[in-house]
């Protein structure tokens, strides 16, 4: 079949398949709308599919152009290293690197990530983005080479791996009327108002939901996207604090904080390192993905995640 195929159109199909849109697959490969229209029907006689189906003002793949774009991420990432003449080298990688996670990760392991990512891949440059839950289902149009998260379940729509996992705590200053007691009371956990971090995640709504199946409710009377304002403001009144216990042990190392599991059990925490699939072959995002996954865990090791 392939004597019958023009394979400018496998890299065709492919970009297609990433836009979603002719017009930016037709900037993207250097041609003309009419001409990317031209390649969009030879396609789809080739391969009896429409491919790509009119939904409004956007396209939606068909689940054959599903497939066939898993084959082409798999394919062109080897084509695209099919002439290297050396293996892949992080000391030659230039450009830029966007990781995605929460301002936690930012404050506690993204420093230990620069500094390998600065002794390993000198020419490299390093960006960071607050992780945002709808992230998720557009990996591609992020730009976000790596991210990682808390999930319920392993994610379906992008390659990942897990880890690790934990459970919530109550997080509390060592002033704190509570600190003195070893186990906490539901009755003790609702007593006092309570601070919720809301950027990078859902991070404490298993206690929510337990609480409610009790007959309970807790009052949230601040909320602010960064751990880093929590915490300031947790170590200055008698506030308490839901988050999971990697979190918890850090800042009770860290900072004048104690913490207390919760009186009812609730769901584990399940952490992901995720990135899009197109990556998956890609010798420099396997080495970068590398890398960052070991520095994740030898944290998540340190402060008893794993």
């Amino acid at each position: 079949m392939l004597n019958n195929i023009n394979l400018n159109l496998l890299r065709s199909l492919h970009v297609l398949l990433e836009e979603c849109h002719v017009s930016r697959a037709a900037q993207r490969l250097h041609i003309t709308q009419s001409a990317v229209s031209r390649q969009l029907a030879q396609l789809r006689d080739l391969c009896s599919d429409p491919l790509l189906v009119r939904d409004g003002n956007r396209l939606i793949p068909t689940p054959r152009a599903l497939l066939l774009k898993q084959k082409l991420d798999a394919l062109l990432g080897e084509f695209d290293h099919f002439l290297d003449d050396k293996p892949f080298d992080p000391k030659d990688w230039q450009g830029e690197l966007i990781l995605s996670s929460s301002d936690y990760v930012a404050q506690y392991i993204l420093p230990d990530i620069a500094t390998k990512l600065a002794e390993q891949a000198p020419q490299l440059d390093l960006a960071y983005s607050l992780w945002q839950p709808s992230f998720l289902d557009c990996m591609n149009e992020t730009g976000i080479h790596l991210a990682s998260t808390m999930l319920p379940s392993k994610p379906e729509q992008v390659s990942c791996l897990k880890l690790g996992e934990d459970k919530s705590v109550c997080v509390m200053r060592k002033a704190h009327p509570l600190a003195h007691q070893n186990h906490l009371s539901v009755e003790d956990l609702i007593q006092y108002p309570h601070i919720k971090v809301t950027g990078g995640g859902d991070k404490d709504s298993h206690a929510d939901i337990a609480l409610k199946e009790l007959g309970y409710k807790r009052r949230i009377a601040l909320k602010v996207p960064f751990f880093s304002a929590a915490w300031n403001a947790l170590s200055r009144n008698d506030h308490l604090m839901i988050v999971p216990e990697h979190i918890a042990i850090n800042l009770f190392h860290n900072h004048d904080l104690e913490f207390r599991p919760l009186p009812f059990d609730t769901p584990s925490h399940l952490y992901w390192l995720m990135w899009h699939p197109k990556y998956d072959n890609d010798s420099s995002h396997r080495w970068v993905r590398e890398l960052v996954f070991s520095s994740m865990r030898e944290s998540s090791y340190s402060i008893g995640m794993i």
